[in-house]
């Protein structure tokens, strides 16, 4: 079972039921919630037929595990992984996918997760070992994210990048001691982001295989950004130049 904590969250929730069909069980909103934000929630889950629930803020305190559950908490089937084939089996003209390599702060995945639906990624991959999963703490994180990003867990990291190259996919890989800036190449139509755990970044094995190695350089004191703050800055480079690319073709 996943909850969907807040306004956000359930938001998006409802908007994958619309698009895909992928329904709530409910909804739950606290019992004299006077938060006008509530009401279209409310009318949505009425109109395509997802139960709401009122109930006393302390039972949604409970569901939600925090007091910053903004009066609701949407409850959905856990969360499942998909299959790299799968992903590929769609063809698209442009396609960027993000690669984990061990990241495994739940947070920080569930981040990840969010920044990456909201720069236009088509999936993410994790591995299935040294890795946070689709948690609990994952999914909040997440903010509704996982409605609409499909995540790849590999048995082997290594054989799904090879599989990805032979799709025709280009793997930059972000390392603090590559020589390329993240922002002075061009990134391919189909490209992998490919990014290390929390300290020790990429393993050998996944960055051997990676095309290029990008670094986002730093002009303060620290040594090195967190992983999701890392994430979003090269995602939103590769929507950049993608955008501009279709700027100029039209």
């Amino acid at each position: 079972m996943r909850r969907l904590v807040g306004i956000h969250a359930v938001s998006a929730a409802l908007r994958s039921a619309r698009a895909s069909g992928r329904r709530l069980d409910r909804v739950v909103v606290a019992r004299g919630a006077r938060n006008t934000r509530l009401r279209p929630l409310i009318d949505e889950c009425r109109r395509i037929g997802i139960p709401v629930r009122f109930e006393p803020r302390s039972v949604l305190q409970r569901l939600a595990g925090t007091k910053a559950h903004q009066n609701v908490v949407g409850i959905a089937a856990a969360a499942g992984y998909r299959t790299l084939d799968g992903i590929l089996s769609h063809e698209e003209e442009s396609s960027t996918i993000v690669v984990l390599d061990s990241v495994q702060d739940p947070h920080n995945l569930g981040a990840i997760i969010r920044t990456s639906e909201a720069a236009g990624a088509t999936a993410a991959v994790i591995p299935e070992r040294r890795s946070a999963g689709l948690s609990e703490a994952t999914t909040k994180a997440a903010a509704g994210a996982l409605e609409s990003l499909p995540v790849v867990r590999a048995k082997n990291l290594g054989r799904a990048l090879d599989r990805l190259k032979e799709a025709g996919f280009w793997l930059y890989g972000l390392d603090a001691a590559a020589d390329a800036d993240y922002d002075a190449i061009e990134y391919a139509d189909h490209c992998c982001l490919v990014m290390g755990s929390e300290g020790r970044g990429l393993r050998a094995k996944v960055s051997e295989r990676c095309d290029f190695h990008v670094r986002i350089p730093l002009s303060g004191r620290v040594e090195s950004l967190n992983v999701s703050v890392a994430a979003g800055i090269a995602l939103f480079e590769v929507n950049r130049q993608r955008r501009a690319r279709l700027r100029d073709t039209d």
